[in-house]
């Protein structure tokens, strides 16, 4: 491991960096007071941010994070990169993903969410529904089905009487019309006139 990777090396760039803007902040609080020193405090601490510049431009910018040590060649553009596996070995290497079975879990993702997302409205709108008066419509609802079936009924009655009724008007108009015949028959048989 190199010097500029070293948790030393990183902790003594971070007391150079500090004390150097306190030193900084010092000699701009000097000149603001104009205290005594003021103009030696403020060249002190430019000279000092200089520095410090200078130090950070030399060391050059450290990685956070070193993603080549799992998949090697990734710092290179035009590498065929595979990740390796637990073992960690380069020949125990797996085959990377392809982007059609990337963008076929990330699609399936994306499903996943809208559907979570639908349900998520759904509550929302099941939360903001006021349940207070549905116990007086249920037995609102109930008294009405109660008197629904009662008239069903009813009506079922009603049209048996009626059927009933027909049937009745049917046999008086058969015995009105023999009625109407023994009449004829009796008016021809009384008056002889007629008949001769």
């Amino acid at each position: 491991m190199s010097l500029l990777k070293s948790k030393g090396f990183k902790y003594f760039k971070n007391l150079v960096i500090g004390l150097g803007a306190a030193v900084v902040l010092l000699g701009a609080l000097y000149k603001l007071q104009s205290w005594e020193g003021a103009d030696l405090m403020l060249q002190i601490g430019l000279y000092t941010e200089a520095a410090i510049f200078a130090f950070l431009g030399i060391i050059g910018p450290e990685k956070d994070y070193y993603w080549e040590k799992l998949y090697p060649g990734l710092d290179t553009y035009s590498s065929n990169i595979v990740p390796l596996t637990e073992g960690g070995t380069p020949g125990a290497a797996t085959k990377a993903l392809d982007g059609e079975r990337v963008e076929g879990h990330l699609s399936s993702m994306v499903g996943e969410l809208q559907t979570m997302s639908a349900s998520m409205s759904s509550l929302k709108a099941l939360q903001e529904v006021d349940f207070s008066n549905t116990k007086d419509q249920l037995s609102s609802m109930n008294n009405f089905y109660t008197q629904l079936n009662s008239a069903m009924e009813n009506l079922a009655g009603t049209v048996d009487d009626a059927q009933k009724y027909k049937e009745n008007m049917a046999s008086l108009n058969t015995n009105l019309s023999s009625l109407n015949n023994v009449y004829g028959n009796m008016l021809s048989a009384m008056n002889p006139t007629r008949n001769a």
